[in-house]
């Protein structure tokens, strides 16, 4: 234990933020101590990197406040998003594996994004130390593949209006709010950031988005999307 006053102060309140995440439920209170000390708590810019492509894998990351997108920029210049990030999320587990530089770019688009920044030697040793951590830690990634699988299928499968409509009745569940018999959708993307993510374009997003407010399914704003009745949205 530190002598500092100050920072073991600092290590409390970080303790005491690590215990509202579920994924380390499993950690004793010298596990998280020890974890608290190996972590940073991180304030990133709207538009500012968590990290690039090309980074060093020495830390990863949870999500405490704020949306992230994660992805790559293809040789001509042009954004793939593979997955946008929400509170809670734990990320840049490529620090986990052999690979010694990260493959995507992590980005803040949210003005209030906050993480907790986690040393990945120390992660690993209560990895192995802690087969319930570990546990929840594998079925976090097993959840990503699987929700990369569905995505692949729909880019495979699915014309670009459905995967428009999916990717909004997908959010919507998620992280809309009842308002009524409606369901109100606020979210931190662009038409672009839409596009990137359902592999269209940003002229088919705005078309499928006008013409679902044209058939009265939906009424959107730059970032909120109304939904009249999410059962029928089509």
């Amino acid at each position: 234990m530190t002598s500092n006053p100050d920072a073991f102060l600092k290590i409390i309140d970080k303790v005491a933020m690590l215990r509202q995440f579920k994924i380390f439920s499993d950690l004793n209170e010298e596990e998280l101590q020890d974890l608290a000390r190996a972590t940073e708590i991180k304030a990133i810019a709207k538009h500012k990197y968590v990290f690039k492509c090309g980074g060093d894998c020495n830390f990863l990351y949870v999500l405490i406040n704020g949306t992230i997108k994660v992805g790559n920029t293809s040789a001509d210049g042009r954004e793939v998003i593979k997955t946008i990030l929400h509170p809670t999320a734990l990320f840049g587990e490529s620090g986990l594996s052999s690979k010694s530089l990260r493959t995507s770019f992590t980005k803040a688009i949210d003005t209030d994004v906050r993480l907790l920044q986690i040393d990945v030697a120390t992660f690993k040793e209560l990895m192995k130390s802690n087969f319930d951590f570990n546990l929840k830690v594998v079925e976090s990634l097993g959840n990503k593949i699987v929700k990369i699988e569905n995505r692949l299928e729909s880019l495979v499968f699915n014309d670009a209006r459905t995967r428009i409509v999916d990717f909004i009745r997908d959010n919507a569940n998620k992280f809309g709010r009842k308002v009524g018999y409606e369901m109100l959708l606020k979210h931190s993307l662009t038409q672009q950031d839409i596009a990137n993510f359902t592999g269209t374009s940003r002229q088919t997003v705005t078309s499928v988005l006008n013409d679902l407010k044209s058939s009265n399914q939906i009424y959107f704003k730059r970032k909120s999307i109304l939904i009249r009745d999410l059962e029928t949205l089509a």
